[in-house]
């Protein structure tokens, strides 16, 4: 029968120490609801009393399927556990669980707390008792554990066994430093066992030698049976250990999925891409394209040769089926890729063609001039696509852009500041009448976002919900007169993103190019007829 490990999220606790990253109570509960959605076993609310927001996340927050747990730290050395406010706080949480962190470093304990080894064991004796005695389940964090027993194993071991003893549920051995590698944790946890049994151990990895995914899965097969980590690996420094690769790798790869059993289901596990990509949304920033398992680029082929062994048998590239964990295959066009590369891209866009059809040959001949041109259409689905209908069937003429013009003007305002205001004029013809539309934005192409997307006559309602996301300016080559290529990512308000680009000398040029392509394929997704006779229709196969 399989062993059970469980699973603990932090984000919201040591993710919230990321650099950039500030959570608000309303961010802690929708995150709160994805943990729970994928079946994490416990979800780690931050530090009730700490701080305003956290204090008012625990006291309007309760987790329906996790296990709620607070965080604090063991009483200070010299006070009693009734005298105590900051662990007072933390006990009188309505919470499951409550995770005290524990120094377990003897240069901490007698230079950070300024105290004896035998008080600081004493200390996390009392707090961990103090919170079995409140009926909650108790788990110590052993901050610095392996550091600490590089340094002086005898009481790193004395702390976990003290806290084990106690009756803590979890002994939680901490990479703090990030700096431990797989071999060494091993080792170590091997010998913890010898203190406490592996079903009440667990391990909090930090990534900043990139190793927290593989020490984490070190220390299971050393004996752990809990396992810390954040989503998308958030954390401070180089970020924490990345549950989202963990969760997969432990329901997919045979060794850890034959042995274990989590509680993650199928079903949830098919959800790990869009929740992934969600929390990313709640950051405000872009998703990882190259994340594992969830990552845009986890499983995209750009060689033309690769792609062609996977349209006849995707193992051949692929270590787990993309499907699995609600990702997809990617076979990107490019310079670099071949007829089985547009074949499989035209597939899945439901473009039918037969390999013989000879648009083939011109449309990846087109590909290849517009990519030597600057142009990066793997990174530009949306663009791709449009590209691809316009040359093997067709695409609305939704709009017609007559002309656009930008002012940038440096002036003083009515407060006697120097301020830059952006100006744009757009004229687009739609159903054969003339629009002009004025935008103001903070720089030229937010002000000609502003001005395209102000007034689209009858297609208007179907932009409201577009955003743009993301904006990156790469110069291809050198001097005044250098080609700039602009990569655009767009997003609406079914969470459906797509990415569009544009090239010119003129930097403002190319993103109007971006721009527009963005706003195109939105309208096409959406199913609208440019006119009554010019119904979007699926391209006839040749």
């Amino acid at each position: 029968m399989a062993e059970r490990l469980y699973l603990f999220d932090t984000t919201l606790r040591d993710g919230a120490q990321t650099p950039g990253v500030d959570f608000s109570v309303e961010d802690k509960i929708l995150i709160t609801q994805l943990v729970e959605k994928l079946g994490i076993d416990y979800v780690e609310g931050g530090w009730p009393g700490a701080n305003p927001v956290d204090s008012e996340f625990f006291a309007k927050k309760r987790t329906k399927t996790s296990r709620f747990t607070a965080f604090g730290m063991t009483r200070r050395p010299g006070r009693s556990v009734s005298n105590d406010p900051g662990l007072a706080a933390v006990l009188d949480a309505a919470v499951d669980a409550v995770c005290l962190v524990a120094k377990s470093w003897d240069f901490h304990v007698k230079v950070a707390l300024g105290t004896t080894l035998e008080e600081n064991l004493t200390g996390i004796r009392d707090s961990v008792e103090a919170v079995v005695a409140c009926g909650r389940e108790a788990m110590i964090d052993c901050e610095h554990f392996f550091d600490g027993y590089k340094a002086n194993r005898e009481h790193a071991l004395d702390c976990a066994r003290t806290a084990y003893e106690a009756g803590a549920r979890w002994v939680v051995l901490c990479d703090t430093n990030g700096g431990t590698l797989p071999h060494e944790i091993s080792e170590i946890v091997s010998d913890v066992t010898n203190v406490v049994p592996g079903d009440h151990l667990g391990i909090h990895a930090h990534d900043d030698t990139c190793h927290a995914v593989a020490n984490s899965l070190a220390a299971v097969e050393a004996g752990v049976r809990q396992i810390q980590g954040t989503l998308n690996g958030l954390g401070e420094r180089c970020g924490n250990a990345n549950l989202v690769t963990l969760v997969a790798t432990l329901k997919l790869k045979p060794w850890y999925a034959e042995r274990f059993e989590i509680g993650v289901s199928d079903a949830q596990l098919k959800q790990l891409t869009a929740i992934s990509h969600h929390f990313d949304e709640i950051l405000n920033r872009a998703p990882n394209r190259q994340a594992p398992y969830v990552g845009q680029s986890a499983f995209a082929t750009k060689a033309g040769l690769h792609a062609s062994a996977i349209v006849k048998d995707p193992t051949t590239y692929e270590h787990v089926d993309p499907e699995l964990v609600g990702n997809r295959r990617r076979v990107l066009v490019s310079d670099q890729a071949g007829r089985s590369n547009l074949l499989a891209e035209l597939e899945r866009l439901g473009i039918g063609v037969q390999k013989d059809d000879p648009r083939l040959p011109r449309l990846l001949d087109e590909v290849k001039r517009r990519e030597a041109e600057g142009y990066a259409y793997e990174a530009a689905d949306a663009s791709f696509e449009l590209l691809a209908r316009r040359l093997l069937g067709h695409v609305p003429a939704f709009f017609h852009v007559d002309s656009f013009r930008v002012m940038v003007e440096r002036r003083h305002n009515a407060m006697g500041d120097l301020v830059t205001v952006s100006e744009a004029v757009v004229k687009v013809t739609v159903d054969g009448e003339r629009l002009m539309s004025v935008g103001e934005g903070n720089g030229p192409v937010n002000a000609l976002d502003m001005a395209l997307r102000k007034d689209l006559g009858r297609f208007q309602a179907h932009i409201e919900d577009l955003e743009l996301v993301d904006y990156k300016v790469r110069i291809l080559n050198g001097g005044t007169s250098a080609t700039t290529r602009v990569l655009i990512e767009s997003r609406d308000g079914e969470g459906n993103r797509w990415s569009t680009v544009g090239v010119s000398p003129n930097i403002v040029d190319a993103s109007f190019q971006a721009l527009v392509d963005s706003i195109t394929f939105k309208l096409l997704c959406s199913g609208v007829a440019a006119s009554p006779e010019d119904r979007p229709r699926k391209l006839a196969s040749v």
